[in-house]
């Protein structure tokens, strides 16, 4: 195993304290080199994840994230599956007052898809 593969499975989310949670400000962090596998095929299937989220507490560490979405590289997953654990493990970790995520991947056999999920949506499920 190559040095990076340890570093990437290695890796886990970091938050650092946010200096300013006295103010709401937006952040937005486009990762545009995402590749995961498709779980039918094996081919590779290629998306910028686009992250827009408004901190409370905590900003999320941008080479923990750099890292944690690489290791997306060698799974087989969905497009909708990729999106919603990345959303999810955000959330878990730095319970913003808001976040969205989305997949936009790029097309494959014409088909383009693009995935989104934020945290409004969420409160509308629990109403």
């Amino acid at each position: 195993m190559k040095y990076g593969e340890e570093v990437i499975l290695q890796n886990q989310l970091e938050v650092w304290e946010n200096s300013f949670s006295d103010k709401d400000y937006k952040i937005h962090i486009e990762f545009s080199e995402f590749t995961c596998l498709c779980p039918h095929s094996g081919y590779p299937d290629f998306a910028t994840i686009k992250i827009t989220y408004i901190p409370d507490r905590h900003v999320v560490e941008l080479k923990s994230l750099k890292l944690f979405l690489n290791k997306y590289r060698a799974c087989y997953i969905s497009h909708e599956n990729a999106t919603n654990e990345i959303f999810d493990a955000l959330y878990n970790i730095l319970k913003p007052k808001y976040l969205q995520v989305v997949g936009d991947f790029n097309p494959r056999g014409n088909v383009k898809t693009v995935v989104e999920v934020n945290s409004e949506m969420l409160r509308r499920k629990d109403e």
